[in-house]
């Protein structure tokens, strides 16, 4: 995975390599998955979700560029996986999830690789967590028809925000950096996301 899906593809900041090596993906998917756990593909976790192929969890973590002392932001909490990655490579993690289910079982897997620096928080990930910004990164892992305003309003001055943008086919991977009271952005490529369901994004029951 590492080689092949990574290295490979550009990815060769060797702490985010180092991180995706050591943390146990099978762990994060259903036991009906976990011989398919580390191929270049998207896995169902439940409840129609899914756990990102390793490049682009790679991807769109390397983009925020941390360093190690961030308070960092991540939407879509999902299996944990990303959350568990970021844990590693920052300060602390506050993920929120609207599913209940899947951010008890999330919490559960990180809870048994001893992972204590993330903040779990259930609501509405589409208004972001207001209550520990600003953040020096945000991650968002679910596609929104425009980037949510609330999110970038929790940047910190210099802080990145990588977010899926666009329609059910018709997204791109997007990275935002805060400079100042300016916001500059560019699109990275094309990328396929369930949607972000919530107030600042797609209504539940509309998803275009």
């Amino acid at each position: 995975m590492i080689h092949w899906q990574l290295i490979r593809r550009g990815i060769v900041n060797q702490r985010l390599l180092d991180v995706m090596e050591k943390i146990p993906r099978h762990a994060f998917v259903p036991p009906d998955c976990r011989k398919h756990a580390y191929e270049d593909r998207p896995l169902p976790i439940g409840d129609g979700q899914t756990i990102s192929q390793p490049y682009i969890v790679g991807l769109m973590t390397n983009l925020l560029d941390l360093q190690g002392d961030e308070t960092v932001l991540e939407i879509g909490t999902g299996s944990g996986y990303q959350a568990a990655i970021l844990a590693y490579l920052t300060k602390t993690v506050h993920t929120v999830e609207r599913n209940l289910s899947l951010a008890r079982q999330a919490q559960t897997t990180l809870h048994q690789l001893s992972i204590a620096n993330v903040a779990f928080h259930t609501g509405d990930g589409s208004l972001g967590w207001p209550d520990a910004a600003p953040y020096q990164a945000i991650i968002v892992t679910a596609a929104a028809p425009e980037v949510p305003n609330p999110l970038l309003l929790q940047l910190a001055d210099g802080g990145r925000l990588v977010i899926p943008v666009g329609a059910r086919y018709r997204q791109n991977l997007e990275l935002w950096e805060k400079k100042g009271e300016n916001f500059q952005h560019r699109s990275i490529l094309p990328v396929a996301f369930v949607p972000l369901v919530g107030e600042q994004g797609w209504p539940e029951d509309k998803w275009f």
